[in-house]
């Protein structure tokens, strides 16, 4: 796509030339999720590739200091006096915290893809495709995404000044930051239209043949993934959920440094540290997805009580809320809003959303109806988040489940599962596996092939508490296969001897250096 048809993107090109050409100090703001830490570790790395020498970046403490360029952590990054702010994955609802930094004599270039509230910032230039104006055809790049075309349009316009020339430095080959666009787009979820499956696979392609940062490939290792063979789901399932872990349950910062060295040694040892949190936050999720379950028993899912639902528990980690939302999310297929506490009174929600709703515009909704409810809102179509006073959250859950109501059929609870056909016997291949390994990146909006079938259980065995291993027969056929279904209670899952009507999708099982198909179960119908 033409990088200038992002509005704002020459104002914020020539801010960055000043500040390259004055040897200005410069300050990243991110954000602690996977697209936040890439966003950073791209904005890093290539800035200091065109030539700024004076950089650093900074992360909230989503327990201190919550989400964005806050009043609150522009008074920490002023502390290090940088005369320019420039926000990854955030900023386009931080009107107060631009407005600090202004008085503080320190510019602000936002760069996000987040959708903007009534009133956008007073920054020097916003760089971000789902503001008001903007012509840019791909409105689905992640934060990653809008810093990777901002580095291609300041590049290309110091390329036409010869800036590269009179510094007598290298041109900077920015296809070496792919890999860590491809990371921070898949692990966000953002829908894989044709520009985010060409830098996604681009991505993939460097990271296949070893030419990444070491701590991608570090993370892929640590989670038992070939790096030589890495697909979408790898980075999605395995290298993003690593790094997110720190984000939750500690300091982002682990993991920009994870992407940021280029020492394979120390990329080794912050990736077995950020492992070591994402078993501790599989832990602390287990606990909380089980009572947020229990609670569910209380709750009348059919159609004349609750479509919207709101959940709480004493003691939940403010930053596992979002995964236990997905979580039950899945299990009911209805939109789900998980709240922790803050601090004294304060809640703060994360919530996931089904086909049909879109979240953010609902909370806008129950806003708007209820002005006093929500202390703050934001985010996407299937996943936002938002503080009120935990003595709202009774009032709010009603003003919720009312919007969601008003905006959702009732046909549109039950989930639909869409299926590509069945095989037959002799297309559960090797070949045909491959093939379709080879036909992705798959992810949002261009979904994997899934196909189903009805099969006889030969055997089972249960993985770590929570996922399930098969021995199947095909249904009238001797030929045997293996599956497997992963974040389950294997205790609601039929056993040897039983049938099993599944969708499921072809994979390659790869161990001790032999390749066999393995069916990865998707989903699992009742037999009527």
């Amino acid at each position: 796509e033409d990088v200038w048809q992002l509005l704002g993107i020459e104002a914020a090109v020539e801010r960055l030339i000043q500040a390259i050409a004055d040897g200005e100090s410069v300050m990243i703001l991110g954000d602690f999720d996977a697209d936040g830490a890439t966003s950073t570790a791209v904005a890093i790395r290539g800035l200091r590739a065109m030539g700024l020498e004076k950089i650093d970046y900074l992360v909230p403490n989503r327990f201190e200091f919550g989400y964005g360029l806050t009043p609150e952590i522009v008074e920490v990054a002023a502390q290090t006096n940088p005369s320019l702010i420039v926000t990854v994955d955030n900023g386009i609802s931080s009107v107060d915290g631009v407005e600090r930094a202004r008085e503080l004599g320190i510019d602000v270039l936002v760069t996000d893809h987040h959708l903007p509230g009534e009133r956008l910032p007073d920054a020097v230039a916003i760089v971000n495709p789902n503001q008001p104006g903007d012509t840019f055809p791909s409105k689905f790049l992640a934060g990653v995404g809008v810093m990777f075309y901002l580095l291609i349009a300041l590049r290309q316009r110091l390329r036409k000044s010869d800036w590269f020339a009179k510094q007598a430095c290298k041109e900077p080959n920015l296809a070496s930051l792919l890999d860590l666009v491809a990371l921070g787009t898949v692990a966000d979820v953002v829908p894989l239209d044709r520009n985010n499956r060409t830098m996604v696979e681009q991505g993939l392609s460097r990271i296949r043949n070893g030419r990444c940062a070491p701590g991608i490939t570090a993370l892929l290792r640590c989670a038992g993934r070939d790096p030589t063979r890495a697909i979408a789901t790898d980075l999605g399932f395995f290298a993003g959920p690593r790094l997110n872990a720190a984000g939750r349950l500690d300091d982002m910062s682990l993991g920009i440094e994870c992407l940021l060295t280029d020492d394979t040694a120390i990329a080794d040892r912050y990736a077995r540290e950020l492992d070591a949190l994402n078993r501790e936050r599989r832990e602390i999720e287990a606990s909380m997805q089980a009572e947020a379950l229990a609670s569910l028993d209380k709750v009348s899912l059919d159609n004349e009580e609750q479509w919207g639902l709101s959940l709480f528990q004493e003691g939940w980690h403010q930053g596992i809320v979002g995964l236990v939302a997905a979580r039950i999310r899945e299990r009911v297929h209805r939109p789900v809003i998980a709240f922790a506490e803050a601090s004294e009174g304060l809640l703060k929600g994360s919530g996931r959303s089904i086909p049909g709703l879109h979240i953010r515009d609902a909370l806008a909704r129950v806003n708007s109806l209820n002005p006093d409810l929500i202390d703050k809102f934001g985010g996407h179509a299937m996943a936002a988040g938002l503080s009120l006073a935990k003595e709202n959250l009774q009032a709010f859950s009603a003003a919720f489940d009312g919007v969601v109501r008003s905006r959702l059929a009732p046909e549109q609870l039950e989930p639909i599962v869409y299926s590509d056909g069945e095989l037959q016997a002799v297309e559960f291949n090797l070949e045909i596996a491959e093939l379709l390994r080879q036909c992705g990146p798959w992810g949002q909006a261009f979904p994997e092939p899934v196909f189903d079938g009805r099969f006889e259980i030969l055997q089972q065995r249960v993985l770590k508490g929570c996922h399930l291993k098969y021995e199947l027969a095909l249904e009238n056929s001797a030929q045997k296969l293996a599956a497997i279904v992963f974040n389950i209670n294997p205790e609601e899952w039929p056993g040897p001897g039983e049938r099993l009507h599944i969708a499921f999708s072809l994979d390659v099982n790869c161990f001790r250096n032999s390749r066999s198909v393995q069916l990865l179960i998707r989903q699992r119908f009742n037999e009527q």
